[in-house]
């Protein structure tokens, strides 16, 4: 919501193809175990997060979204105020070296922005070791491991842009308190039962699927 969309988008997606093409590269390592086990292993998995995802939906407080909202919060401003204070250590130059020593510093700043760094750095620990990377490491363990990649990242990038646009439609017409209090815990209510469904049905179609059908 605070800054610009296209330099958020860039660095979140580049976190994020990163961290699904590392987690390809983590799956398709474990395809010397024979497929049948990847295979059931991977649909336990399937229905352990589902099950999880549902009873935590259903558990879910209404202060519990306002909670994680705060602690995002929170790192978003300790990297502006590390910022700040670099861009007041770098900016103004120093008298003895002239001006001349900030301008590699800002042709740098040019090409990577800070802020591109900062959605880079908070996508790409925030995601890490969450269901989304279990996920996509499970996926590769037993499927095409190209197709898993393409297909992670494309999921990644709508649901990102769709982040990223709607920050910026909602900040325009609803008020902060509005969207903390009330349109956060609606929306991580609706997408962690969502996502429940989605493990489980993951999980019961494997059933009648056999491990060496390809699929």
């Amino acid at each position: 919501m605070r800054y610009n969309r296209l330099t958020v988008l860039a660095g979140a997606m580049l976190a994020l193809g990163l961290m699904t093409c590392l987690s390809v590269l983590f799956g398709y390592a474990t395809t010397v175990i024979p497929r049948v086990y990847t295979y059931y292993v991977s649909t336990a998995l399937f229905a352990i997060f589902g099950i999880r995802m549902l009873r935590e939906g259903l558990k879910m407080s209404p202060d519990e979204g306002q909670e994680e909202l705060e602690e995002v919060q929170a790192e978003i401003k300790k990297k502006d105020e590390e910022l700040q204070r670099t861009k007041l250590l770098n900016g103004p130059g120093d008298v003895e070296t002239g001006s001349t020593a900030t301008i590699p510093q800002k042709k740098w700043l040019h090409f990577i922005s800070p802020i591109f760094v900062q959605a880079f750095t908070l996508t790409f620990l925030a995601e890490w070791g969450d269901r989304s990377q279990l996920t996509t490491i499970v996926l590769a363990a037993r499927e095409d491991p190209y197709g898993v990649a393409v297909g992670g990242t494309v999921g990644h990038c709508l649901c990102t842009g769709l982040a990223v646009i709607g920050g910026r439609m909602i900040a325009q017409k609803i008020s902060v308190r509005t969207v903390t209090n009330s349109f956060l815990v609606c929306f991580s209510f609706l997408v962690t039962i969502i996502g429940g469904i989605v493990f489980l049905a993951f999980a019961f179609s494997a059933l009648f699927i056999s491990p060496d059908s390809g699929f």
